[in-house]
């Protein structure tokens, strides 16, 4: 297991960062390699090359003579004889444009081959010049280039994270030469957990598994690398004690090496962490590390910006909670008023009414008729009297009574033979 210092902390000099980045580019896109050879002869054999070709085709000075074919086995070989024989033949140039070349390392690249012909003093065609530029780092560099360019572009729309992620992953996939699966894990509010957020290559079984593992020492690559806040590599799961609790599982899931990288936010808080696993127990290279950090500074952008978008929707909803309460406490205070208004409207009319009956009791004291029938009057017989603070008095019925003690503030029932104070004292 190694741990290598990757992000940048939180306040670092953003020309140490901007720093960072460009040697994290360059050791992605590598150095092109550019090869020169000599042929001559109708078999087309090698005269002279420079320690680029050799470096590629392998053996060095050994292979002084060869053929192409024996230099390249396989189509490489057999097409640049076929070249080679046209450029002989017609003494024209020619060139070709990302030609893959399994090189003597086994590795496959991609080359820019011209082909020129070498002439003697007669003008005569004795040989061939090929020249050739390494291309492999050139595209790979234009195809990262492209893919973080649509990453940026989903994360500028606001793409579903989980959209984001997964394209992602699976580009990093495409990228790499050997085989690799990528994880990404996302970090709980608190940053004691991590919660599956991609891994469109491991199996589902392997997802759930890992899924709210928590951050610590020792807790595999992810868990500890979160905790650490630095890249965790392991390159043998098979006998790394980080792994003790989980080789179980990643036997079943056919992993033999995992490299994790942390994924920070600007302020240095965890959001995650970032892995590549491989089938079998692998150091990484240069690269590999370089490509981690650029990936995981993108998940970086991904998720903030995801995070900020979550906090304005839920901002939103609150305030759009509050707007809709605020505007039924105005709907029931509205209520309330016209009711109240109704009240005092009703009041006011049975206080008009009790005014009128007193008016009429000045002249029949005991009415034979309730008085508290309103315009519409009331047949029943008056047999309740009751007056108000003001002095007013009025005859009515059990009913009629009952609504003005209700509705019209300091009314009271009234005797007869004795009232105020008195009736009070004598009671």
């Amino acid at each position: 297991m190694t741990a290598i210092s990757g992000q940048q902390p939180a306040g670092a000099d953003p020309a140490v960062a901007d720093a960072a980045a460009e040697a994290d580019l360059r050791a992605l896109f590598g150095q092109a390699l550019a090869v020169y050879a000599s042929f001559t002869g109708p078999a087309h054999r090698l005269e002279t090359a420079n320690a680029a070709f050799f470096a590629a085709v392998g053996e060095g000075d050994a292979r002084i003579g060869s053929t192409p074919v024996e230099l390249l086995p396989g189509p490489a070989g057999r097409d640049m004889v076929t070249v080679l024989d046209r450029v002989r033949s017609t003494g024209v140039p020619s060139t070709g444009r990302d030609v893959p070349v399994v090189l003597g390392s086994g590795a496959q690249a991609l080359f820019d081959f011209s082909y020129e012909p070498r002439r003697d003093i007669d003008g005569t065609v004795t040989g061939v010049r090929l020249i050739g530029l390494e291309t492999t780092q050139v595209r790979y560099a234009q195809r990262l280039l492209a893919e973080q360019r649509a990453l940026l572009q989903q994360i500028a729309r606001q793409a579903p994270l989980a959209e984001v992620l997964d394209g992602m992953a699976r580009c990093i996939e495409r990228l790499v030469p050997q085989q690799v699966l990528v994880s990404v894990l996302l970090a709980d509010l608190d940053g004691r957990h991590l919660r599956h957020g991609a891994a469109p290559s491991l199996p589902e079984f392997y997802n759930q598994a890992i899924d709210g593992i928590a951050t610590g020492e020792g807790v595999g690559s992810c868990g500890t690398a979160a905790h650490r806040r630095e890249p965790v590599i392991v390159t043998d799961i098979g006998t790394d004690p980080f792994w003790d609790d989980f080789r179980e599982l990643a036997e079943r899931a056919g992993l033999g090496a995992g490299w994790s990288t942390p994924i920070l936010a600007r302020d240095g808080s965890l959001l995650g962490t970032f892995a590549m696993y491989h089938r079998t127990p692998r150091v990484p290279h240069d690269s590999d590390l370089a490509l981690a950090r650029v990936f995981a500074d993108t998940a970086a952008l991904a998720i903030e910006r995801h995070h900020i978008e979550a906090d304005k929707a839920a901002a939103e909803a609150r305030a759009e909670t509050a707007r809709a309460e605020l505007a039924e406490a105005l709907r029931a205070e509205h209520a309330l008023r016209a009711e109240a208004e109704q009240r005092a409207a009703a009041a006011a009319e049975l206080a008009a009414r009790m005014r009128t009956a007193a008016a009429a009791q000045a002249a029949a004291p005991h009415p034979e008729h309730c008085q508290l029938g309103g315009p519409a009057g009331c047949t029943e017989p008056a047999e309740i009297k009751i007056a108000d603070s003001w002095g007013d008095s009025a005859w009515g019925c059990p009913a009629h009574v009952e609504e003005a003690l209700f509705n019209v503030r300091s009314v009271f029932i009234a005797g007869s033979e004795l009232g105020g104070l008195a009736a009070y004292l004598n009671r």
